[in-house]
């Protein structure tokens, strides 16, 4: 498989049960160590992790526990020939989540948040990683009157400084979404990551992650998200994936909804050399409907359809593109893009 520079990555959430909110599992669990082997299987080169997928149960274990644990699997990871791309605290699930972690009412319950995630660093740092991802799943509210927004950005504020200061070689990727699980998100979209970047003790460390979905979800273009990234040299990682409109976070495949618009994330992407930047991940899900035996080839179609996509910007006539921007002919522009797409 030819990638063309670039590196890929999925986490072990992308290989599931195929749960809803409105149906229980389909398919059974997959252990870790068949996870791993079809990642490296379909050609990917490393694995995201959340803390807990690294380290079960880290509340529960001693610091130094936290670190032999990681160490191993790191082990693991190395004698697959792989590596880590990122470590998340997992900062929803667990009760002192469920006002939020960073943005919790309660002190105490904010200060956990900030202690968890510290050991996600350090779990990051014994795998060889130094970036964690920070997706602020319930940094928001259900009603605008439950909490100060003011306060809370605030708050957002303090805890990333805090991690900054735990660990001087730690980056941090801030991840936005508009809503789900909460109805407000404090940190909608990548303006808002990055106004919160760049106000932080050491905004050389901290950028984001852009999840397409995520982008379609606040009535956005994971295109032109991207591209502010880009722009201001703070696009630290990418989920791809596909969305059909302004619904619940689908986690579609990436291009299976709409193919010129995950052409044009590729298309930034190359412009902007960001195989040099970072890893390429895939946050997709398997339809509810695949049988357990077929429940991997949403990996295998988001790879190869980047790559496919890599193919079509690299054949672009870039001196016509030129012309047709120079003449405002921009129907022109749109057709050759078409056909380009269509073959």
């Amino acid at each position: 498989m030819n990638k063309y520079g670039y590196r890929f990555s999925f986490g072990p959430w992308n290989i599931h049960e195929g749960a809803d909110p409105f149906g229980p599992p389909v398919r059974e669990s997959v252990p870790f160590a068949v996870k791993l082997a079809a990642l490296k299987d379909l050609g990917y080169d490393a694995m995201q992790f959340h803390d807990d997928d690294a380290v079960p149960g880290l509340d529960d274990h001693s610091p130094e526990q936290i670190r032999r644990q990681a160490r191993e699997m790191r082990q693991m990871l190395e004698d697959n020939g792989l590596v880590a791309e990122f470590v998340a605290p997992r900062l929803w699930e667990h009760p002192n989540t469920i006002d939020g972690g960073f943005t919790a009412n309660d002190p105490a319950l904010r200060n956990y948040a900030i202690e968890r995630s510290k050991k996600a660093a350090d779990i990051a740092r014994e795998m060889g990683t130094n970036l964690m991802v920070l997706w602020l799943a319930r940094e928001g509210t259900y009603m605008r009157e439950a909490k100060d927004p003011v306060a809370a950005t605030h708050q957002l504020l303090a805890a990333i400084d805090a991690l900054l200061s735990y660990d001087s070689e730690l980056r941090i990727a801030i991840e936005p979404k508009p809503n789900e699980p909460m109805d407000v998100s404090y940190i909608p979209t990548i303006g808002h990551a990055l106004a919160l970047a760049l106000q932080t003790s050491e905004p050389a460390r901290v950028g984001c992650l852009v999840e397409s979905a995520h982008a379609i979800l606040a009535g956005l273009d994971p295109a032109d998200e991207m591209a502010f990234a880009l722009a201001f040299d703070k696009l630290y990682s990418v989920h791809l994936n596909d969305q059909n409109g302004l619904k619940f976070d689908q986690d579609r495949s990436f291009g299976a909804v709409n193919l010129r618009r995950a052409f044009d994330q590729v298309l930034v992407l190359e412009e902007n050399n960001y195989a040099s930047r970072g890893m390429v991940g895939m946050d997709v899900k398997a339809l509810r409907t695949q049988p357990a035996a077929l429940a991997t080839k949403h990996l295998r179609n988001s790879i190869e359809m980047f790559l496919c996509l890599v193919e079509k910007v690299r054949s672009l006539d870039r001196a016509r593109i030129d012309e047709l921007r120079a003449s405002r002919d921009y129907e022109e522009l749109d057709w050759l893009i078409t056909t380009t797409l269509m073959g």
